[in-house]
């Protein structure tokens, strides 16, 4: 793959993605990866330029698109986030990477004082609800009051959830297994199918993202509720991506690994739980809710308009050891 630039005419490159020289009418911005392909290989790193480089494939592949990673790609000033369980941990982090880039933000919880703190930490345009995700009519109409309030919403983040406990499989009954399904499947099922709703009708597209589990990698005794719902998400968000892509909609799933929350404080206190998971860790540290910001702002952003029924690991490498 070659890079010209269309205001100065000049090769760019004789060797796929190496920049040779720099063309006067062009202006670096920062280093970048060109996209992989089934036609052309992964390439290293190539130099973006303000005047945006034509790509031209070579051997005869054809012309491909036009390079058009900027920052404006990131923006998201003028568009509404819903983030479920906002309030907290993942969901905060989120939240914050959101606002930071220029999204309103509306975040859900049940814990109103909770709620109040968030979204003074998030910033100005951050604004707090209080929202049962189990209560399919409370999503219905809250859903409906964030469109109503704020002309439109582009990204839905189904994130509330609650953790199971480690209860044995012949320990666990259909109401403890409920309990955590109620939030964490059916919740999240009821926000995603309301907000697909309303990103129909508005016309402008948007983004489901889900956060399921680390979980679903790997057999986990105990917490079948909450294994149970993770799975399920994935599976959801699938079927979202295929349905509603003829609506620009997108819908995709994170994997969080093991990150400080709510959910993992009692686990991440424990001595012995920390002796064993913490050397497979090849980061060494346990993840924060700032960890996600980037993802939830590319997810979010006009830069993953083509990627859609992915899930997304994140997980400071545990799975890879």
């Amino acid at each position: 793959m070659m890079a010209f630039c269309p205001e100065s005419q000049k090769r760019l490159s004789d060797t796929p993605g190496v920049v040779i020289g720099q063309p006067a009418a062009c202006t670096p911005i920062r280093a970048m990866s060109l996209p992989w392909s089934p036609l052309c290989p992964p390439l290293p790193l190539a130099a973006e330029y303000t005047c945006q480089a034509t790509l031209v494939h070579a051997g005869g592949h054809g012309y491909g698109p036009r390079v058009t990673v900027t920052p404006a790609m990131f923006d998201l000033s003028g568009r509404v986030a819903l983030v479920t369980g906002g309030n907290s941990g993942i969901g905060l982090g989120m939240a914050k990477g959101l606002h930071e880039a220029g999204a309103t933000v509306i975040i859900w919880g049940t814990n109103v004082d909770r709620n109040a703190s968030a979204a003074e930490e998030i910033g100005a345009r951050a604004h707090a609800m209080r929202v049962d995700v189990g209560d399919e009519q409370a999503v219905v109409d809250a859903t409906a009051r964030v469109v109503n309030e704020h002309g439109r919403l582009d990204s839905c983040f189904a994130n509330a959830g609650m953790e199971a406990g480690r209860k044995s499989l012949l320990d666990t009954g259909l109401d403890e297994f409920r309990r955590v399904t109620r939030v964490n499947q059916d919740g999240a099922f009821v926000t995603m199918r309301e907000a697909c709703r309303h990103m129909k009708v508005l016309g402008n597209g948007g983004s489901i993202v889900a956060t399921s589990s680390l979980t679903v990698l790997f057999g986990q005794a105990g917490g079948y509720g909450y294994t149970s719902s993770k799975h399920a998400l994935v599976g959801m968000v699938q079927a979202i991506a295929v349905e509603m892509a003829r609506y620009r909609i997108r819908a995709n799933a994170l994997l969080p690994g093991w990150t400080e929350s709510g959910v993992t404080a009692e686990a991440f206190a424990n001595e012995k739980f920390v002796a064993n998971v913490m050397p497979r860790m090849p980061v060494r540290r346990w993840g924060t809710g700032d960890d996600f910001a980037g993802i939830a702002v590319y997810l979010a952003s006009d830069a993953s308009t083509f990627h859609t029924g992915d899930s997304i690991l994140i997980d400071g490498g545990y799975a890879a050891f």
